[in-house]
């Protein structure tokens, strides 16, 4: 069965090459000009990945992904836009994109990109270490009990540490695995997130569970 993707792109000229591009990779293409009716189309035709652009008439595309991720929070989404500050990166991702591709792209890596996205292993349904506690089904994380909320890619780093749990995982192990070989993004923005799980998961606890491993990257420990 052919997988699906949804493609939320205004251009025309790039809705003709994206479709025929996808086409000829053996995957069902639908092409939306905006994002006002993006939430029904999912309803309707239950797409395996969305491709979506930040510049879009009538709504703006961060808009769209956090709706999406708010009613659909395990469809992968990648940004494709011609947005290339840090900033607009890190709210994607805040937003709970799971990959960001800029304008000007090469059709090759587009491909390699959504297959690398579509790639997913199945996930054990409970994780725990101490006392944290993560559910991959509900995608609900609780610390000594207490629910704790976290974005999507603050989610995703937890999950690859916990998973990991004991090893010491590199900055650009970390980069590779979350942000799906996001060439672009830099290494910093593994600290960047790092230093935001520390504030959600250790920073009222007694016990840390982050450990930072100089000059290498970051490892998750009970002790």
């Amino acid at each position: 069965m052919l997988q699906t993707i949804l493609v939320i792109e205004d251009d025309a000229n790039l809705q003709t090459f994206i479709s025929t591009l996808l086409t000829d990779n053996f995957y069902s293409v639908k092409v939306l000009a905006d994002g006002v009716n993006a939430i029904k189309t999912i309803e309707k035709i239950n797409p395996d990945l969305v491709l979506l652009d930040l510049n879009l008439p009538n709504i703006k595309g961060e808009s769209v992904c956090s709706q999406i991720k708010k009613d659909y929070p395990a469809l992968p989404v990648i940004i494709l836009t011609a947005k290339s500050a840090l900033s607009d990166k890190l709210n994607a991702f805040d937003l709970g994109a799971d990959d960001y591709i800029t304008k000007p792209f090469a059709a090759e890596e587009l491909i390699a990109r959504i297959k690398a996205t579509l790639k997913q292993n199945k996930k054990i349904d409970k994780l725990k270490v101490a006392d944290l506690e993560m559910n991959t089904e509900s995608m609900e994380v609780k610390r000594n009990g207490k629910l704790i909320n976290l974005t999507s890619q603050e989610y995703k780093l937890l999950e690859c540490l916990i998973l990991n749990k004991d090893k010491v995982l590199s900055r650009e192990t970390l980069l590779n695995k979350i942000w799906q070989n996001s060439f672009d993004i830099e290494t910093r923005v593994v600290d960047v997130y790092i230093s935001y799980l520390r504030r959600k998961i250790d920073k009222n606890a007694k016990n840390k569970l982050i450990h930072s491993v100089r000059g290498f990257g970051y490892s998750l420990k009970a002790s």
